[in-house]
C-alpha cells in the first residue's frame, strides 16, 4: 500500500510522465487506457485533472437477466476523492453516463469519472466543472440499453491490462493512465529522476544546443 506522502508526490506528474515510468517498469501498455479522452471540463485541453483510487462499475446489456444488480443506483457508490471507472459493453451506441450522474458524483466529492464507453450531456458536465473522460459521446441514454451490474470488481481493459478497485487513475488533457499501488513508489522515483533530466534538457535546448547530442548526454536508456 502506497503511503500518503508517495500519493501526494505522484500528484505532481502528468499522465505522460507516469506512462513513461510504467513502460520502463514493463507494465502492460504503460497503463495507458487507449482511446479514452477528456470531454469535461474542457476537450483535451487545460490544466484540469482527475486523480484518485478507482471505484469500478461493470455495465451489462439491459437484456442480460443472469447478471447481478447492485443494491442502489451505481452513481451513489461515488466517494470523496475517488474516480469511478465504468466499463460499458463493447460496440454500444448509447451513453452510460449523463449530467444527472455527474451532479450526484460532484456532490459526493468524486474526483471524476472514466468511462470505457460513451457519455452524453457534455455541456452539463462542463457547467459543473466535473472531470469526465470517455471514448465518445451519444445522444441516447442508458435506458433500455444498459444497466449497472457489479461494483468494485476487477475489469479487463485489454489483454493483460486491468483496472482493479483501488488502482489509481490519473487523467488529463493527454489521456488516462492506471497506476497499481504496488508500483507507486517506483513510479514516483522514476518520474522525479526524469523531471530533473527534462529540466536540464530544456535548459540546454534553450541555450541552442542540438537535440541529438543533448538527449544522448542527459537521458538514460
Amino acid at each position: 500500500m502506497a503511503s500518503a506522502a508517495t500519493i501526494q508526490r505522484l500528484r505532481a506528474f502528468a499522465s505522460c510522465d507516469i506512462g513513461d515510468a510504467l513502460v520502463k517498469l514493463k507494465y502492460p501498455f504503460g497503463g495507458f487506457l487507449d482511446g479514452i479522452t477528456m470531454w469535461s471540463p474542457d476537450r483535451r485541453a487545460g490544466e484540469a485533472k482527475t486523480f484518485g483510487p478507482a471505484i469500478t462499475v461493470k455495465m451489462v446489456e439491459m437484456g442480460d437477466q443472469s447478471a447481478p444488480s447492485p443494491p442502489r443506483h451505481f452513481a451513489d457508490f461515488n466517494e470523496q476523492g475517488k474516480v469511478m471507472y465504468i466499463q460499458q459493453p463493447k460496440g454500444l451506441y448509447s451513453a452510460c453516463w449523463g449530467g444527472l450522474m455527474s451532479t450526484r458524483a460532484n456532490y459526493l466529492g468524486a474526483s471524476g469519472v472514466v468511462i470505457d464507453g460513451r457519455m452524453r450531456d457534455v455541456n452539463e458536465h462542463r457547467e459543473l466543472g466535473f472531470p469526465v473522460f470517455a471514448r465518445d459521446t451519444s445522444i441516447l441514454g442508458s435506458n433500455t440499453f444498459t444497466r449497472a451490474s457489479e461494483i468494485n470488481v476487477p475489469l479487463q481493459f485489454k489483454e493483460d491490462l486491468w483496472v482493479n478497485p483501488g488502482d489509481y487513475l490519473v487523467g488529463d488533457a493527454d489521456g488516462v493512465v492506471v497506476v497499481p499501488p504496488s508500483l507507486m513508489d517506483s513510479i514516483v522515483q522514476i518520474c522525479e529522476e526524469r523531471a530533473e533530466i527534462d529540466r536540464k534538457t530544456v535548459e540546454a535546448l534553450q541555450r541552442g544546443e542540438e537535440m541529438g547530442p543533448t538527449l544522448k548526454r542527459l537521458r538514460k536508456p
